[in-house]
Order: C-alpha cells, then sequence, then structure tokens
C-alpha cells in the first residue's frame, strides 16, 4: 500500500503561529524532507520532535528525488516543509509534488502561514486580484523581458526580494513602472522587527538612498491603473510581442503576456506577428 505525500507549513518567522495539525504531522510521519536540514532541525528541536529529516533543495538530482518517491510508494508517509512558510511554491518541493502525481500517490495539504497572502492583507493596496512573481530574474536580459510584460499588469503583484539586491530592484521598478506606481515594502513579516513602508517607487527608491535595506522583503506593487495604456491596436500588440522576443522571450509566451494585456486573442496576435 502507497503511502502519503504531505505538504506541511511551517511559520514564517514567529514560531508562535505553528498549528496544532503541523506539529502533529511533522511528528506522525515516517520522514521530512527539509530544504535546510539545520534550519528545520531548529524547529523540531523547539517542540521536542524527534524524526528523520531527508535533505532535499534545488540541487537535488533526479535520483535524489526518485528514492524518496520509492520509499513512498512502497508505504512510507512522507511530510515536507521549506524554511518558511508554504513549500511547493517557487520551491524546490515542487518536483516532489510532480512526481507523485505521475506515481499516483496522493498528496495532502497541511497548510500554514504565506509571506505572500500576509503582505497582500496589509499592504493597503487593493487586493481583490494579485499574481505572485517570487523573485526577479536576476540577468539584465531576462528581468528586462519580465518587467516588459508586467508594465500593463491590473492586478497587485507580489515580489521576494533580498536586502542586497532591493536597491537596484526598486530602481528597476521606477524605470519600468514609473515612479508614481504605489508600492507596499512588507519587511520581517511576523519578527520582532517588522515593517510594512507605503511608497511611491520614487519616494522608496529615494528612501533607500539613504537607509540601508535590512531583512527580507515582500513588495506589493500595484497593478497599472491607466485604461488608456492598456487600449491599443492589433499592430500595437504585435509590436510588444516584437520587444519581447528580442529581449530573448519566445514568440508564444510573449503573445500569450501580450494577450492576457491587451484583450486580443493568442491567435490572433502570433499570426499577425508571424505575417509582418
Amino acid at each position: 500500500m502507497k503511502g502519503t505525500f504531505y505538504v506541511i507549513g511551517t511559520p514564517i518567522g514567529n514560531l508562535g503561529d505553528i498549528t496544532v495539525r503541523q506539529l502533529e504531522m511533522l511528528k506522525s510521519v515516517d520522514f521530512i524532507c527539509a530544504e535546510d536540514t539545520r534550519v528545520t532541525l531548529k524547529l523540531l528541536n523547539r517542540f521536542d520532535i524527534k524524526n528523520t529529516l531527508v535533505s532535499f533543495h534545488e540541487h537535488s538530482t533526479k535520483a535524489e528525488a526518485m528514492r524518496i518517491i520509492e520509499r513512498i510508494l512502497n508505504g512510507e508517509n512522507c511530510g515536507i516543509v521549506t524554511d518558511a512558510g508554504m513549500p511547493c511554491i517557487s520551491d524546490p518541493g515542487e518536483v516532489l509534488v510532480k512526481l507523485c502525481a505521475e506515481n499516483g500517490i496522493d498528496v495532502k495539504v497541511v497548510p500554514g502561514a504565506s509571506a505572500v497572502v500576509s503582505a497582500v492583507a496589509v499592504s493597503g493596496l487593493d487586493g481583490g486580484r494579485f499574481t505572485f512573481e517570487g523573485f526577479l530574474p536576476v540577468g539584465r536580459k531576462e528581468r528586462s523581458a519580465r518587467l516588459e510584460m508586467l508594465k500593463n499588469e491590473t492586478a497587485l503583484m507580489v515580489f521576494y526580494e533580498a536586502p542586497h539586491k532591493l536597491k537596484n530592484t526598486l530602481g528597476d521598478m521606477a524605470d519600468f513602472f514609473g515612479k508614481d506606481r504605489k508600492i507596499s515594502l512588507c519587511r520581517e513579516l511576523t519578527k520582532i522587527h517588522e515593517e510594512v513602508l507605503r511608497f511611491t517607487l520614487g519616494e522608496a527608491v529615494e528612501y533607500y538612498s539613504i537607509n540601508e535595506p535590512r531583512g527580507e522583503f515582500v513588495l506589493v506593487l500595484d497593478g497599472n491603473k491607466n485604461k488608456e495604456k492598456i487600449s491599443v491596436t492589433l499592430g500595437e500588440a504585435v509590436e510588444q510581442v516584437r520587444g519581447l522576443v528580442e529581449m530573448g522571450e519566445k514568440p508564444t509566451e510573449a503573445c500569450k503576456a501580450v494577450a492576457k494585456e491587451t484583450g486580443f486573442k493568442k491567435g490572433e496576435i502570433y499570426s499577425a506577428f508571424c505575417n509582418t
């Protein structure tokens, strides 16, 4: 009989946010996959939980993933955690969830704190719709392509950023989205130095030119409220696609992104692009 794979959330900073069910599952599974076993061991020790830890991170091989899957197929129950928050979202655990689905293994969620949802909730911006973008690409070409794709996004956009990269990221955002676009910078959520700063992008750039960024950030950026910019002709939509392709984006993905923002059908834009 196959075991079960449990996706287990953990606190994003304050250990008081752990739930009774999370503790029960961390105790009861046969083994736990952890992004960083040293971080998870501190959590387990804090609550006097004795269990076997298996390292699984972004550099783990397919063979290592399959060894975990084989254990579950042989009847063991496995839990997966990340260093903080919900695993398997922009996280190595995604690989294991996909492999479980391919092998008919039951996957259950033990939900917990989420930095994304928490940041949207305290941002002070309209959170009816939002899109999670994670970390922006590091390479200049890839980063420019991603920001160009997001220029006309009308929903809130949520990003993660490390302190040593924050100034450059804010500068890039101001260049692409304009200095008047609103942004909430949520720092060290649930921790002792928790702080939410609400600025325009121009104000944020100015603030951090004087103040050194500290701690981990979740950035909540307002969507495009300029309806006139979103209303474009098919020819203009094709030019947007061409600009993205020139920056390295695949034509099909560029057409998909532009279609989302302009209202044209993806196939319609792709056909026009190929014929020009």
